[in-house]
């Protein structure tokens, strides 16, 4: 499969994601060349996001989807190797492109709650290319989605995040548990900061809520 016209790494690495995905499926690309062309080819195409419109582009070329399944319908979403579709971002001004155009969304079933706020649309939201075949041939068919707030990522690090570091988690967990006093040393990117954002998450809750008073963190020049 080659794919042409002016696309960044990451949509030029989609071949192999797309590849995999319809393996997956139990579908081998034929054994001829394909092209997939992005026009205009004078504007640069970046991003994963154009992985599943590829995808059904090239079952529709292969005959294993019909064309009128896809017709009128503006596609975005990220494809794993498993076929499982990824969030994407920019898939709200998606949504309000499609209302403007009179068109259907397709897109990750993460992003179908952001996408329908795009107004009065159909919006097809599919966690894997299996569930979106599926409805797009009529076999099983999609929940429909209603617009709703995301809630926010947590923005204080967890020691769930950390990998590896096993003598400095022990010191920060002793350390937290006995009111130690902790002098972190070594040099730049070791980790010693994220170390030092988890030890937060260790403290008692009235040491955090009262701003930490009892558990006093400095740092010191770049240690």
């Amino acid at each position: 499969m080659a794919i042409v016209g002016l696309a960044d790494k990451a949509v030029v690495e989609s071949r192999e994601r797309v590849r995999a995905a319809l393996l997956s499926l139990g579908l081998a690309l034929p054994a001829k060349r394909i092209v997939v062309n992005f026009s205009l080819a004078d504007i640069i195409k970046e991003g994963a996001h154009f992985d599943l419109s590829i995808a059904l582009g090239v079952l529709v070329a292969m005959a294993a989807l019909p064309q009128d399944a896809v017709d009128g319908h503006l596609v975005l979403g990220e494809l794993s190797l498993d076929g499982s579709i990824q969030t994407v971002s920019g898939v709200l001004p998606a949504a309000l492109c499609a209302a403007e155009r009179s068109q259907r969304l397709i897109c990750p079933a993460e992003n179908g709650s952001e996408a329908a706020w795009g107004g009065d649309i159909d919006i097809l939201a599919a966690n894997s290319l299996t569930e979106l075949l599926n409805h797009l041939r009529g076999t099983q068919l999609l929940s429909p989605v209603n617009p709703s707030i995301l809630a926010p990522p947590p923005s204080e690090p967890d020691m769930a995040d950390l990998t590896g570091q096993e003598t400095a988690r022990r010191a920060i967990e002793i350390a937290a548990t006995g009111g130690h006093n902790l002098l972190m040393i070594g040099p730049p990117c070791a980790g010693k900061s994220m170390l030092a954002a988890c030890l937060l998450d260790l403290l008692p809750g009235s040491a955090v809520l009262s701003g930490c008073s009892e558990w006093p963190i400095t740092r010191i020049g770049g240690a």
